[in-house]
């Protein structure tokens, strides 16, 4: 893959992907997207109606690791057990997520345990500490299997224009599938074709305010049995 790194407006650094033309985070700031959209506005959201000491996270489109530092991060502090699954097809080489420079952001026992056990993590299920286990599937999504439900699902691929076999009914209906009752599913994109998509499959779809550079971003919830 034709990867490099770059410096996104809040000063926070992403990784362009020349082949399929898009950043890997928004231009508009990597971390305050990933902190914005994917924590604040996903698991504390979860969290904030569903108040619990274990949650059990579905990420689509792994990347950088990013959501999984920041979310790592925050669950050690709260002594929240996590169970984080990452799906990535193509997964980066350490050394490129190390010039990401994502050690600022978190405490440094997370930074290097991650660095430490990431390619393993690609092959089984490792700890990263007492609190978080994480896994990360080395596969397509739609070849994506797993005996388990989720509470909150990440979707975090690259955007429609760019890869449209990622958003459309086959994907989104896949990854829906994996959705534990009550669970909670989050991206930074909102389409009507996405927001028509996820009604279809039963879930309730609502708006929220987007991270910086984007009006708006979307959220749905899995009904209870």
């Amino acid at each position: 893959m034709n990867l490099s790194i770059v410096t996104t407006a809040d000063g926070s650094r992403s990784i362009y992907n020349a082949e399929v033309g898009e950043n890997y985070h928004s231009k508009h700031g990597a971390l305050q997207e990933s902190k914005h959209v994917f924590l604040n506005a996903g698991l504390k959201h979860f969290l904030n109606h569903k108040p619990s000491n274990e949650v059990s996270i579905l990420e689509v489109g792994f990347g950088t690791g990013l959501n999984f530092l920041l979310t790592a991060d925050y669950c050690t502090t709260e002594k929240l057990n996590l169970h984080y699954t990452g799906i990535e097809a193509f997964p980066l080489n350490n050394d490129l997520i190390t010039q990401t420079g994502y050690n600022e952001y978190v405490e440094p026992l997370i930074w290097s345990a991650f660095q430490d056990n990431y390619t393993q993590a690609l092959q089984q299920q490792v700890a990263i500490n007492e609190f978080i286990e994480i896994q990360i599937a080395h596969t397509e999504l739609l070849r994506f299997e797993a005996n388990k439900l989720f509470d909150v699902i990440y979707f975090d691929a690259f955007a429609a224009i760019h890869q449209p076999h990622m958003w459309n009914e086959a994907a989104i209906g896949h990854t829906i599938k994996f959705l534990a009752p009550g669970g909670l599913f989050v991206t930074y994109a909102i389409t009507g074709n996405l927001k028509r998509m996820l009604k279809s499959l039963g879930l309730i779809v609502e708006k929220a305010p987007g991270a910086p550079g984007k009006r708006e971003m979307l959220r749905a919830t899995k009904p209870l049995l």
